[in-house]
């Protein structure tokens, strides 16, 4: 019976770690209109008025079989998790390629895994465009913590042109932790740094490597930095000192990898 239970468990868990929920009358208007997007479920406020926007979201969902539960006002604002700019309106989409970081740990020395982990990105529009360019680049994935960074909204989804339903997504409650378990499997944690004499065109690493984007402001911060084995620079002409950290992302993910 406990067995019984640990399986259930694990599934349920393994579920909503591919759940994500969007918010915002326009946002959830979209994903619905979109027969590719698997939705699990659409909330709404009991409060809501009735308009065109809310009618045609009942109707896509009564089309798609999706189900349909109604809140109250205070309910609703805990599963958006964003009262001010919900409208009223969320919805549970399953994305398939999202999962918990502890399943994507090199099982061994020949499994080979190349990431990008995000260190406190705080902007919705270069967290999304990071997504679309690791979503469309050979990396394996991207290493999220669900602290710290910008929360997945829809200026996020907007930004990534919704590529978030399909990056794969690694998840993690703390990062310094999530890095550590892949270092102890033989995984390069490497930062960027100025001061490198070894440059992004020349690194080619041949086991599994994980680059760090530090946030916009400072960078990456003193716990991360000291975690890392390795650093390179990305070198840069015309006295220009850094670059967006999104342009930075794209850089790695199609440039660091071949």
């Amino acid at each position: 019976m406990d067995d019984d239970k640990t399986v259930a468990y694990t599934d349920k868990k393994h579920f909503f770690d591919q759940m994500i929920t969007v918010y915002g009358r326009q946002a959830v208007l979209e994903v619905l209109r979109d027969p590719s997007i698997p939705v699990y479920r659409l909330h709404l406020a009991k409060s809501n008025r009735p308009d065109t926007k809310l009618n045609e979201m009942s109707a896509l969902a009564n089309k798609r079989d999706i189900e349909i539960h109604q809140h109250s006002r205070e309910q609703l604002s805990r599963i958006s998790k964003n009262k001010r700019q919900d409208q009223g309106v969320a919805i549970d989409i399953q994305c398939p390629s999202h999962q918990d970081y502890r399943s994507a740990l090199p099982e061994n020395s020949q499994a080979v895994r190349r990431l990008i982990a995000l260190d406190r990105i705080t902007n919705p529009q270069n967290l999304g465009m990071i997504i679309r360019s690791v979503c469309a680049s050979p990396l394996d994935g991207l290493l999220l913590p669900r602290h710290g960074c910008a929360p997945l909204s829809p200026l996020v989804v907007k930004a990534s042109a919704g590529t978030l339903f399909r990056c794969p997504l690694l998840h993690c409650d703390n990062l310094p932790e999530a890095l550590t378990d892949f270092a102890q499997r033989n995984t390069q944690i490497v930062t960027l740094s100025a001061n490198s004499t070894t440059q992004l065109t020349d690194f080619q690493p041949t086991g599994s490597v994980i680059y760090i984007l530090g946030n916009e402001t400072d960078g990456v911060s003193p716990e991360i930095l000291s975690l890392a084995s390795r650093n390179i620079a990305i070198p840069m002409n015309n006295s220009v000192e850094s670059l967006n950290v999104a342009v930075t992302a794209a850089l790695i993910a199609f440039r660091g990898v071949v």
